[in-house]
């Protein structure tokens, strides 16, 4: 850790060690993806290609039809910007087994590091995704600045027992990609036979 955030890899990790068979991950486009992939590659991770905002709604998609299953989204910063209704519909339906995790840098790192509307800025404020989750209903919000706090969002993720939004404040960083299967008809496959369909 520099800066006071997390390195973004290494919280990835932390946070799927021992994730048990009922775990389903979907991850945003890009980093989070990538960060996945380098933690472990998982039949039961849904990788996104080329549907940025779309991890939140997929993923409570994937809580409401497998209510016997936790969902986990693991998602950016900049996919969540853009998918922020999402935040709404989650929290009218608030189902007991999706967990909503944002790595926050601060920045749109998969289009040269230009800074996002999270980062706070002298001049101004920058968006609080924590503000706009819980105005949305989502509680608890979690805002995750430490190991610590990751440890315990690591820890309430395998007892996952309500929806869950976290922030996780982590570095701006670009670690080599390490990229998962990229045929989406695979990817369905092994996805939909992981899950028992």
């Amino acid at each position: 850790m520099s800066s006071g955030r997390l390195e973004r890899r290494a919280a990835m990790t932390t946070l799927l060690t021992d994730r048990g068979d009922d775990l389903l991950v979907v991850p945003g486009l890009g980093s989070t993806c990538w960060d996945l992939a380098a933690a472990g590659d998982n039949d039961r991770n849904f990788y996104l290609w080329g549907a940025m905002g779309g991890a939140a709604m997929i993923g409570l998609g994937l809580a409401l039809a497998r209510p016997d299953k936790r969902v986990a989204v693991i998602t950016g910063d900049g996919e969540m910007l853009m998918g922020l209704g999402s935040l709404a519909t989650i929290g009218i339906q608030r189902p007991a087994n999706l967990a909503v995790i944002v790595f926050d840098n601060g920045v749109y790192g998969e289009t040269g590091m230009q800074p996002s509307h999270t980062q706070n800025r002298a001049e101004r404020a920058g968006v609080d995704l924590l503000k706009v989750a819980a105005g949305c209903g989502l509680d608890p919000c979690l805002d995750v600045r430490d190991e610590a706090a990751l440890a315990d969002l690591a820890g309430r993720l395998k007892r996952l027992n309500g929806t869950l939004f976290a922030r996780v404040t982590i570095e701006a960083a670009e670690p080599p990609r390490v990229l998962p299967e990229r045929d989406g008809v695979v990817l369905k496959r092994r996805f939909r036979a992981a899950i028992g369909l």
